[in-house]
């Protein structure tokens, strides 16, 4: 059969889910990767992307839905981009994740048979997300629309009035602002034209201590319209705590790292962790800080990273790439002593306040790169009996992962939130003299592609 182009229509049945979300179906040994499509679908697609050996393919239509398709029930799925897999059963999900672990181990690391363990499922499969960035953008006659980017679209954003994946305090939050701005005559910002006033709204809440905090992203612009804020959202969100002001005056679509003021009440929220039951810890998190999205799933996280760190009380910790501090501090209690790196210094000046906070005085944060951090201190600091890393997507460097071998905990523990960085630092670390236990996925974004996991090596 001719290798099928761009354009051309197939009658397909799909096999299996892609990293990603996508569906993966077979014509001929030419592989096809369509979007909102499930295991077991037949279906008709086309071809978008065409190469020697697969394509990208838009779906027609469902000729017959397989076993693991179910209705959809957000209204906004699929025009928006927010969610990926609200179509397929959430058991079909769930494996696809374990499988797709499993498979990149061998595909990228060439590790076969190891021990992927059958996915943890999420507490909450909706309303569970404590941080939400919503774009701004102006509608056809030029109205306000606030929600998130339409699929596959840079400059057109879905005006959404309720998302399944916020809580409740989260939506009232955008909706609150939505009135205000709609009330201040305030102009949504046209990416495309570089022009208007507000670019996003970012909602972050304590899921577990119940408060908020909202920042504002603007262009330069007049500040005194965002002050009216505080006349109107503290009344209308009872567990705001906070109202940030943020500007944007470069293209790119940012919300972290600009310069900002505190419009009204502070600047930072609080929120807890339990991995001892009835010992949480509480841990203040700035408004650009980082920390699991998911507040109700981090505390399973971490209790699943001290089972792979086999803690009994004795053993020295480092918690590398370490944020605010929030695995070294909700597991101190458990450790001898604990050593936190982490590059950003105000995340380390929360690590040590976190740990100050909560009473863990066996906590030291240092602020630096893991890799010249471990090179200048070795020697005085305590040699680490355990190390637990849990790096950004992009995972460790090749220079981080030589650090790390060259420092021989007896047990690394990884946490992982890309299965193909972590498989190819997997390698690293076998080669360097580490055997992989086990992996176990950990399911923190319900209804999304993404797959956070956590793997004990040890030394050999």
């Amino acid at each position: 059969m001719e290798r099928p182009k761009r354009g051309d229509e197939l009658d397909v049945m799909v096999d299996d889910l892609a990293f990603g979300g996508r569906g993966v179906s077979r014509s001929d040994g030419f592989v096809v990767f369509t979007a909102d499509t499930a295991p077991g679908d037949r279906a008709r697609v086309r071809i978008r992307k065409a190469r020697r050996r697969f394509g990208e393919a838009d779906l027609v239509e469902v000729i017959a839905p397989g076993p693991g398709r179910i209705a959809p029930p957000c209204a906004f799925v699929p025009e928006c981009g927010g969610c990926r897999l609200q179509h397929v059963a959430y058991d079909e999900v769930l494996d696809a994740k374990r499988r797709q672990v499993a498979e990149h181990l061998v595909r990228i690391a060439g590790l076969e048979g190891v021990d992927v363990r059958d996915a943890d499922p999420a507490l909450e499969r909706f309303g569970y997300r404590n941080k939400m960035e919503y774009s701004a953008a102006p509608g056809p006659a030029g109205e306000l629309r606030l929600g998130f980017h339409q699929r596959g679209r840079w400059d057109e954003v879905v005006d959404i009035s309720a998302c399944m994946l916020a809580t409740p305090a989260g939506n009232a939050a955008r909706e609150a602002v939505r009135a205000w701005a709609v009330d201040e005559g305030v102009v949504p910002y046209d990416q495309r034209g570089q022009s208007g006033f507000l670019r996003h709204v970012v909602v972050r809440e304590g899921v577990l201590t119940g408060q908020v905090l909202v920042t504002i992203v603007t262009a330069p612009g007049p500040s005194e319209v965002v002050d009216r804020l505080a006349d109107r959202l503290p009344a209308a969100l009872p567990g705001l705590v906070g109202i940030v002001h943020a500007v944007n005056d470069r293209p790119s679509e940012v919300t972290a790292g600009l310069p900002s003021r505190t419009v009204w009440g502070r600047d930072w929220i609080e929120e807890q962790v339990e991995v001892e039951p009835g010992a949480p810890v509480t841990l203040r998190l700035s408004a650009g800080s980082f920390f699991q999205t998911n507040s109700r799933m981090t505390g399973h996280l971490y209790r699943r990273a001290a089972e792979a760190a086999g803690l009994t009380g004795g053993e020295v910790l480092y918690d590398l790439f370490a944020g605010v501090g929030s695995i070294g501090v909700a597991l101190g209690a458990l450790s001898k002593e604990v050593v936190a790196i982490e590059l950003v210094p105000e995340a380390v000046a929360d690590a040590s306040g976190n740990a100050v906070r909560n009473g863990i005085a066996n906590h030291t944060a240092l602020a630096g790169d893991v890799r010249v951090v471990l090179r200048e201190r070795r020697g005085t600091l305590p040699e680490p009996d355990v190390a637990i890393v849990d790096p950004p997507r992009a995972g460790l460097s090749g220079g981080a992962c030589r650090r790390i071998l060259e420092l021989a905990p007896r047990t690394l523990v990884y946490v992982s939130c890309q299965p193909a960085t972590f498989a190819d630092n997997a390698r690293r670390f076998v080669d360097g003299g580490y055997r992989l236990e086990w992996v176990r996925p950990v399911d923190m974004f319900p209804q999304t592609p993404h797959i956070e996991a956590v793997a004990r090596f040890t030394r050999a």
